[in-house]
């Protein structure tokens, strides 16, 4: 599906520290209103079940890489004609945020995904983005978003080096400016002494039963100073088992993985594990 971006430059939106360029289509802003709409029965007591609900709703949205890539400066990006697997997961979070704070607005959508998608919730250029995914995951526990409980269901720590962006510069053009290039080298070196928890990918199956639906999955690799290479949202369908609802490379669209969790990461070459992250 061909996007075209119409930009809306919201001059006077606030986002900390100074006013942001916000981008989004007009398309995008109808949709916006149609989402809205399209979950406001989904019963929000419980985030897990309600995070599930949501995520359902986005099915069959294509899959479309490096979206949030646009223009020479950091903007905030909203976009729900093309997700890839980390802005599914935000839009499905920041939406299960305002249905559990009964919100309908499009300003407190902006404020949802601000905080959820960037270094202590505020857009201060490119390397304020929660680029890595185990620090996306730890900054928004600090937020009071979620909680890793990787370690409570048998992961165990590794201390891996992450420092894919920095080593592979080429992949990535906004790190063709210096400082933004020192930035991210600082959030590297910062990762260094963050230890994180893998589910090894063998004990998956075994461990399923801690896992909730709502829960937020992300893949681990051995690819050398990467951290994740995927992300979704579990969900126990009729089987009884844990399947990932995500933005899939496979299918190119919104899915609910047609294998079991545990079967799917076996055909997922390089994967060590899962991080597991509940919204609270």
């Amino acid at each position: 599906m061909k996007h075209i971006l119409c930009f809306l430059i919201l001059i006077g939106y606030n986002l900390p520290g100074a006013a942001q360029k916000l981008i989004c289509s007009t398309q995008d802003r109808e949709a916006f209103n149609t989402k809205i709409m399209a979950i406001s029965n989904i019963n929000a007591q419980d985030i897990g079940p309600t995070m599930v609900a949501v995520g359902k709703t986005f099915i069959g949205i294509p899959y479309v890489a490096k979206t949030l890539e646009i223009g020479e400066t950091e903007s905030l990006v909203i976009n729900f004609q093309g997700l890839d697997c980390t802005t599914f997961v935000e839009n499905v979070l920041a939406f299960s945020l305002m249905l559990q704070n009964k919100q309908k607005e499009f300003n407190r959508f902006i404020d949802h995904l601000e905080t959820i998608r960037y270094k202590d919730g505020k857009l201060n250029g490119y390397a304020s983005r929660l680029h890595y995914f185990s620090e996306w995951i730890a900054n928004n526990e600090q937020k009071g978003l979620l909680q890793d409980i990787t370690s409570q269901i048998g992961g165990v720590e590794s201390s891996k080096p992450i420092n894919f962006m920095s080593t592979h510069r080429e992949l990535y053009p906004f790190l063709k400016d210096a400082d933004n290039y020192r930035k991210i080298q600082a959030s590297e070196e910062f990762l260094k002494s963050q230890s994180i928890c893998i589910l090894p990918q063998e004990q998956v199956k075994t461990q399923e039963h801690l896992i909730q639906s709502g829960d937020i999955i992300a893949l681990t690799t051995s690819i050398k100073g990467l951290d994740i290479t995927h992300t979704g949202i579990a969900t126990r369908e009729a089987d009884g088992r844990i399947h990932l609802l995500h933005a899939s490379t496979g299918s190119m669209e919104v899915e609910v993985s047609k294998l079991p969790l545990a079967d799917y990461l076996k055909g997922i070459k390089g994967n060590t594990g899962i991080m597991v992250a509940r919204p609270l």
